[in-house]
């Protein structure tokens, strides 16, 4: 197989390009992230993820960050879901399951096979401009495995993949890593004690787990979360067990990663560290440089990577047939759970816009 096969791309906008068409179909990547760049159309979407899997020899993985509420990449064609803390506000089981339900049959019904969520990072800093606002479950961890399981489980019950973020501990973070590298003071019995529960409950229905953009001093002062093999390879596969699950990198464009690494060095570090594939969401023009750093590294480690790649890929539903019909009872049911669940209503600081771009 080929190094590329060990990256998740992003792409320009709503239409293939002739060279990106070209940069795929040499690369086969593990698959694609979809951006709300990409996203103008029910019908324009679900072309796009065809074409998408019309050019990879393996069934790619085909990503969204589809959490609900201000991380909802649909929100230009469909009603957006509730979010986390939203539902967990409103506390009703039958609600966080329907919005996990309804979240997997629309990106079931645009070709999306993989949602980038939960978030299972606890809330520590609710008030911190650290990109998590209204994002969280809450802050104690029993609290958020209670909704975010029943969350998970009703969009994996749709055919929808999950993946859990952003491990260890994004929670804790006092800033945002798409704009610099959060350093957090806690330690591994803090961690151990409270964050990581919520993926050590929830780990047997997990399909992938996101690594963060933060540095823990106190337990590898080299490297962020996202490129630590003392907390991917150590603590994420040897003491938690995390055997099976597809490990992956947050985006490595984010300015966590490119004030302090290279295109190339980060990707290599990411994968000895023990991520299995490497995120790389806007700079597409980066991709042949960092497929080739990665094609330095020895070929067991690749396996290793490979192995669980296909071990996802495996798992993945096909997309269900495009129906106009279902399209709009999904767009109705969830307008009508929007209007049950009361909306967070945030302070006057910005926060409540979607993270747009990321």
């Amino acid at each position: 197989m080929a190094a590329g096969s060990l990256l998740v791309l992003g792409l320009a906008g709503p239409e293939l390009t002739a060279a990106e068409a070209a940069l795929f179909g040499k690369l086969q990547p593990a698959g694609f992230i979809l951006f709300s760049r990409n996203i103008v159309s029910p019908g324009q979407t679900r072309m796009l993820t065809d074409a998408l899997r019309d050019l990879s020899k393996q069934q790619p993985l085909i990503a969204i960050d589809q959490e609900g509420g201000r991380v909802t990449r649909t929100r230009d064609i469909a009603p957006v879901a509730p979010g986390a803390a939203a539902l967990a506000a409103h506390a009703q089981p039958a609600a966080t399951a329907m919005a996990g339900r309804l979240t997997g049959e629309l990106l079931r019904l645009l070709g999306v096979n993989l949602n980038l969520a939960p978030v299972l990072d606890l809330d520590h800093h609710p008030a911190r401009q650290n990109a998590l606002r209204g994002r969280c479950w809450g802050r104690d961890a029993q609290r958020v495995i209670d909704h975010a399981g029943q969350w998970n489980r009703a969009l994996r019950q749709r055919g929808i993949a999950s993946c859990a973020k952003h491990f260890p501990a994004g929670g804790r973070a006092l800033s945002d890593p798409h704009h610099e590298l959060p350093v957090a003071a806690a330690t591994l019995a803090e961690l151990l004690r409270e964050d990581v529960l919520p993926y050590t409950a929830l780990m047997p229905e997990l399909d992938a787990i996101m690594l963060g953009h933060v540095e823990f001093p106190n337990i590898d002062a080299d490297f962020p979360a996202s490129l630590s093999p003392r907390i991917i390879r150590r603590l994420l596969r040897d003491q938690l067990g995390c055997d099976r699950q597809l490990v992956l990198t947050d985006d490595l464009d984010m300015a966590a990663i490119t004030r302090r690494f290279g295109r190339g060095q980060d990707v290599k570090l990411a994968l000895e560290a023990g991520n299995d594939v490497a995120l790389i969401c806007h700079r597409l023009e980066t991709a042949e440089v960092a497929a080739a750093a990665i094609g330095e590294l020895p070929r067991s480690l690749l396996a290793e990577a490979w192995e669980r790649v296909d071990f996802l890929r495996d798992k993945l539903h096909r997309p269900l047939p495009w129906s106009p019909n279902q399209w709009q009872a999904t767009c109705a049911a969830l307008a009508a759970l929007a209007a049950e669940v009361p909306a967070i209503v945030e302070g006057a600081t910005g926060s409540n816009s979607p993270v747009a771009g990321y």
